[in-house]
């Protein structure tokens, strides 16, 4: 009976093993294919950048709560031991009659509330409550920044593999090449000279390609890093759409950066801070009224409940009003001080609207290049083949030299690998481009 249950659990155990098998099969072949937008999402998950922006965020919103909290009352509490050397006394007459003991315990519960404060505090609430606006878009200038960069390590890679390819197939015309001029120089149709050509180019191809590896090898590293995965992990990302050229009118793009670039956002949002710590400090000419409730125990023993001499007990309402008149113009420094603050947060706004605009200009001229360098580079890789298959052919009836297939092969190499580069330098420059103008 025991060994026909030990079977049937084994039978079990195997079949939900072969069960589930496929299906994690296919949940790990489907999560090794990595698209741009999935890149990106992973990235904005998980970069450190993204993280700390959060973390501001939180302080500031914790800052906000201790602004606000400023305004309504405080509540604060004392307890005291006192031990005299001598027992306290008064002299009336010829007598002295004792108005204390040598202990004495007193505490005491205050509640304060702020009447008017210049309008101080409802300042720093202001500009605390700014602080979490300011902090937000900080943290969108966090993404933007982060999503350019997972574009532009995304399209390196493709770039890089592309370049593998080509090395690749370079390797294998050559070895074909190679082959050819061994027999051709068996037979005594080239010389010594023109073979070596062909075995040396070949051993360059090899070397070209073994670099072609390691830089696909670094540029996964490097995606790896922005989204925070193993920097060792092959992650395997898919090819985008084929190439589709975009239009774009500068001056519209000049509009759209002005009005969305996170940066001049949170400037403007640092003036609007900056015109509140004007206010801020110019509530130092007024003065502070705070309505303070007290309730004190005085006595000789731990709860302060006994006093022999005076009432234990007592509770006041003080009204209290403080207005420093002189103080040697620190006031009016201060208040200088924020005015030129403000001033020079207006000149340093116009400075990054220019650089802003410089930045869209750049981005866009290098998104115009790139695609006219594609169309050109197109019509170059057509020539390229065109010309290695004609010189191939007149290699293997005797009529050029090893040097000429060498050369025709050079050329289709870097007509292919100036295509990949115009194409993927296309995506690069768009991926700067929306960043330059502050989209995603």
């Amino acid at each position: 009976m025991n060994y026909f249950i030990k079977q049937l659990l084994t039978v079990t155990i195997l079949f939900f093993v072969l069960t589930a098998w496929p299906s994690e099969c296919r949940a790990q072949e489907k999560k090794a294919i990595l698209t741009l937008e999935a890149a990106i999402q992973e990235g904005i998950k998980n970069n450190t950048l993204i993280s700390e922006a959060i973390e501001n965020e939180r302080a500031a919103v914790e800052n906000e709560k201790s602004a606000r909290a400023s305004l309504f009352p405080s509540l604060s509490a004392s307890y005291g031991y006192t031990r005299m050397k001598d027992v306290p006394f008064v002299v009336l007459g010829p007598a002295k009659v004792d108005v204390g003991k040598k202990d004495s315990i007193s505490w005491d519960v205050t509640l304060t509330q702020p009447l008017f404060t210049g309008f101080a505090l409802t300042t720093r609430r202001k500009i605390a409550a700014m602080g979490v606006d300011i902090q937000e878009i900080e943290k969108e200038q966090a993404v933007l920044d982060v999503a350019k960069q997972v574009k532009i390590a995304y399209f390196r890679i493709l770039l890089a593999r592309r370049a593998t390819e080509v090395a690749e197939e370079e390797v294998k015309q050559l070895e074909g090449h190679a082959n050819d001029a061994e027999q051709f120089y068996a037979q005594g149709i080239i010389p010594y000279n023109d073979l070596l050509k062909s075995q040396v180019a070949l051993a360059q191809a090899c070397q070209d390609k073994v670099r072609a590896d390691s830089d696909l090898i670094v540029n996964i590293s490097g995606l790896n890093t922005l989204i925070r995965r193993d920097i060792i992990e092959n992650t395997n990302i898919e090819e985008i759409p084929p190439f589709q050229p975009s239009h774009y009118e500068i001056s519209s793009l000049f509009e759209e950066a002005v009005q969305k670039r996170p940066e001049l956002r949170l400037l403007n949002e640092t003036l609007k801070q900056a015109d509140l710590g004007v206010r801020l400090a110019k509530s130092s000419y007024y003065p502070r009224i705070y309505l303070n409730g007290r309730y004190e125990q005085t006595g000789d023993n731990m709860g302060a409940t006994n006093n022999d001499f005076a009432n234990d007990h007592n509770s006041s309402v003080t009204l209290q009003a403080t207005w420093p008149f002189f103080e040697s113009g620190k006031k009016h420094a201060e208040v200088r001080k924020a005015t030129h603050q403000r001033a020079a947060l207006k000149e340093k706004i116009q400075g990054v609207t220019d650089s802003i605009l410089l930045e869209v200009r750049d981005a866009f001229q290098k998104l115009k290049v790139a695609e006219t360098n594609i169309h050109t580079a197109r019509e170059a890789l057509v020539q390229a083949k065109e010309n290695f298959r004609i010189t191939n052919l007149q290699y293997k009836e005797g009529v050029t030299t090893s040097t000429e297939v060498l050369d025709a092969m050079t050329f289709l190499t870097q007509a292919e690998v100036n295509l990949y580069k115009a194409l993927y330098g296309y995506r690069i420059a768009g991926a700067q481009l929306k960043r330059a103008v502050g989209k995603m």
